[in-house]
């Protein structure tokens, strides 16, 4: 959600998986055969979108066993008359007895849906789901596959997330911004009309069109981390065509930009304290020998990078691993446990030989990156796109100073670093179009809410937050550490799922896992 600690679920599944998400190219999409479906009627506030929402798609083979297509949507939901754009849609059969479509979004803003069902589709849904449901990847507007929006090249982008995220003097506040002000405007210069219209709420609309072109009367849905605020907002605009939605590692539409950066602050220096702990157990921990001696020892790691950058990278295009490169690297360890380990040797090589290739490359997984200066998709760069249209209090230079010393309080390893984050909004080329809200999605079928308690990214809070809102939903709450519950090795969080989509048994109510 941030420059660098985005919420994608698809980070941490890679991790363990050895599926590196979001990295499989679409052919692409040809002309097939226009597939007939029950007709839909377009719901309520939808004036002007017959012809949208009365669409064929011409699925086509693509993958192996899969078929794409392409939706056509209108640019401008105000001027449905106007431009369109396409978006592409990836469809992973029912492997038994169809009941349906499920679409999934892994999370972001601006991870590909499509790539994600294309690679790895047994590891989104149990396989008992699998062959009750047709899954559907869908790229949002301006994400992967539709239109990709892309504001620098991969050198340019090397740079930018190079700098020092965490500035401490005027000049170096100054630096940032000039910095942050020049990837806005290159973003203006470079998205063209459709970087207005990719907020939240537009890729909400889509989904509806989408869900009537499959000839779905209610819309199946599974959400992760941004997922969940998709989600939500889906059902805030149409709740009586929510079908079984699951909602896991929750960001809550209603969150403004400093309540967002200061909630992740916390949930990364609370999972950080958890991988402090681990590395004290084993024995081993290069950085200290307590729990607080090992938090204290990478703040100052940290700043010892952003003194004096490594220059043993194992990328000749990174010629310096800076606290920026670094501190994505430390970050993406927290999305999994099971990367504790990975980041305990890659410390370990800093540390004893001043050797940060191994961070480097937790670095690149996490941004997507492929030694070289190659990136596999957009999601360092359109991540700003959404969220600076999904939040339209974006303080100035002066606020997010404030901010970021009040943060440091709450959680001094990653406070500054967090608060930062959203500085570029304060100079994005178009007005924010999507305020923060409350939604109870009332009139909705069951929503079924997953939170964990040690999660990084979407700290547990902002799941019981939206429990408490939502008119129709039930809570699954799962102890642990990582980001999301299903499907990451949880057999009680699993069954529930599993039984709602299968059966449509609602999970026990408020069950702990």
């Amino acid at each position: 959600m941030s420059r660098h600690l985005r919420a994608a679920a698809a980070v941490a599944a890679a991790a363990v998986l050895g599926v590196a998400a979001c990295t499989a190219a679409l052919p692409g999409i040809p002309s097939g055969t226009p597939t007939t479906v029950t007709p839909q009627t377009p719901p309520p506030g939808t004036t002007g979108l017959d012809s949208f929402y009365k669409q064929s798609l011409a699925w086509k083979d693509c993958y192996s066993g899969d078929q794409c297509a392409w939706l056509t949507v209108p640019v401008d939901y105000a001027d449905p008359s106007g431009a369109t754009v396409r978006l592409a849609v990836l469809k992973a059969p029912a492997t038994g007895s169809r009941k349906g479509a499920l679409l999934f979004n892994p999370g972001g803003p601006g991870g590909s849906a499509v790539d994600y069902v294309a690679e790895a589709p047994d590891q989104v849904l149990d396989p008992a789901v699998r062959r009750s449901y047709d899954l559907i990847g869908l790229d949002p507007r301006g994400v992967g596959h539709s239109s990709p929006i892309t504001c620098y090249s991969g050198r340019q982008l090397d740079g930018f997330l190079a700098l020092d995220p965490t500035p401490s003097s005027p000049a170096e506040e100054q630096r940032l911004a000039t910095a942050d002000e020049a990837f806005a405007q290159a973003c203006g210069r470079n998205a063209g009309a459709l970087l207005a219209h990719v907020s939240t709420v537009d890729a909400a609309r889509d989904m509806d069109i989408l869900r009537a072109t499959l000839g779905e009367p209610k819309l199946n849905y599974l959400g992760k981390s941004y997922g969940t605020f998709l989600g939500a907002t889906y059902a805030g605009l149409f709740p009586t065509l929510v079908g079984r939605f699951v909602l896991d590692g929750v960001v809550p539409p209603e969150l403004t930009n400093e309540q967002l950066n200061l909630g992740q602050a916390a949930g990364f220096e609370l999972a950080t304290r958890a991988w402090a702990a681990s590395c004290v157990e084993s024995g081993a921990c290069p950085l200290g020998t307590t729990v607080e001696e090992v938090m204290q020892g990478l703040r100052d790691l940290l700043a010892q990078l952003d003194q004096a950058p490594l220059t043993k990278t194992g990328d000749p295009s990174v010629p310096l691993l800076t606290e920026g490169w670094a501190s994505m690297g430390v970050g993406y360890a927290m999305y999994d446990q099971g990367l504790w380990a990975q980041l305990d040797d890659a410390l370990t090589a800093v540390v004893d030989n001043h050797d940060g290739s191994k961070l480097m490359d937790m670095a690149d997984a996490y941004a997507d990156r492929k030694a070289g200066g190659t990136y596999t998709d957009n999601i360092m760069q359109v991540i700003y796109a959404v969220n600076c249209l999904d939040r339209p209090d974006t303080a100035s230079l002066a606020d997010h100073e404030r901010q970021a010393t009040e943060a440091e309080k709450v959680a001094p390893t990653w406070g500054k670093y967090l608060m930062w984050s959203s500085l570029p909004c304060v100079y994005w080329p178009v007005k924010a179009t999507n305020p923060p809200h409350k939604i109870t999605a009332a009139g909705s079928g069951l929503i079924v809410v997953i939170g964990t308690t040690r999660d990084p990214a979407t700290p547990y809070a902002w799941s019981v937050l939206l429990h408490k809102e939502l008119a129709n939903n039930t809570l699954i709450t799962y102890a642990g550490d990582g980001h999301t519950a299903y499907m990451r090795s949880n057999s009680c969080v699993d069954n529930a799922v599993d039984a709602y989509y299968t059966k449509g048994t609602p999970p026990t109510a408020d069950l702990h896992c």
